[in-house]
């Protein structure tokens, strides 16, 4: 078992994802199976210090675990399987990006070193892996390694998750870093308005104004925006209002129609249907399964 592994089972957290006691950090834990199923990653690094997991976007797949790290610069729905044990159990850190701290880092870079852009003509995509080099490795076990105290988490804290932001802007995943902290890159455009969708799903949307906001044509906005998430704008709403629908229906006793209408859907039934259709069961089935 390596040290970063020990230190996250010292701290034994629940089952899923968790929050530490520092802002920001969170925890990944699973200690059995998950077959292969739909889910929404918040935008983040993502640090697996032992299992692994195995991503599938647009009939490709990646696999992020000990050796390799995942970068998710904007929320984005995906398939995932785990592979984990109870005696081997899935152990990692999801770390969010601050999009402030990521431009000072960059802006730092430029100045003292003439950093390139790093802006690919070609629109990277939201999602992707990346090796865990061993400088990163290093800075992500003393991260681990002061959050069972406050005090060395406020005080060190900040500064090893920008130290962990350092590594990945020389990772093989920092285009998308890059793009993501320039402000008037097409990439950073569609990122706001992913954002927006993602903080308003349950709203009713109008994708021809984000688009404008985006000062894209609404034909270009789509085309971009596909090429980030694998998803037509309308699609990525849905699977958002779907996700964050099971999250409220594994946490609380609601029923289908209150969630219905919580997560942005107008018809109970349209609602049931597409859940069915894009989880593979009822929500009555994830109400039950609370009882």
């Amino acid at each position: 078992m390596s040290q970063l592994a020990e230190l996250l089972t010292q701290l034994n957290p629940p089952e899923g994802f968790s929050e530490s006691i520092f802002k920001g950090v969170h925890f990944m834990k699973a200690t059995h199976h998950i077959p292969r199923s739909p889910l929404l990653y918040d935008s983040g690094i993502y640090i697996i210090a032992q299992g692994n997991k195995v991503g599938y976007l647009e009939g490709e797949y990646f696999e992020y675990d000990m050796n390799n790290y995942l970068v998710v610069s904007v929320a984005m729905p995906f398939e995932c399987e785990t592979f984990a044990t109870p005696e081997s159990p899935l152990l990692g850190l999801f770390i969010e990006i601050d999009a402030v701290q990521l431009y000072d880092i960059i802006a730092q870079l430029r100045q003292h070193t003439g950093f390139p852009n790093c802006v690919e003509k070609i629109m990277p995509k939201g999602i992707g892996p990346a090796p865990l080099e061993l400088e990163m490795y290093e800075a992500a076990t003393r991260l681990v390694n002061c959050l069972n105290s406050k005090t060395k988490s406020n005080v060190l804290g900040a500064g090893i998750i920008r130290e962990i932001l350092f590594h990945a802007l020389h990772g093989t995943q920092s285009p998308v870093l890059f793009s993501l902290a320039s402000h008037n890159d097409k990439y950073a455009r569609i990122a706001r308005a992913i954002k927006f969708i993602h903080d308003h799903y349950s709203n009713k949307i109008d994708i021809g104004e984000l688009a404008n906001q985006a000062n894209m044509s609404t034909s270009s906005f789509h085309r971009h925006f596909k090429e980030i998430t694998s998803e037509s704008p309308i699609q990525y709403l849905k699977k958002t209002r779907l996700n964050m629908a099971r999250k409220i229906l594994l946490q609380r006793h609601s029923n289908a129609n209150v969630v219905a209408k919580e997560v942005g859907y107008e018809s109970e039934s349209q609602f049931s249907r597409e859940f069915k259709r894009y989880f593979d069961e009822l929500p009555s089935s994830l109400k039950n399964r609370q009882k």
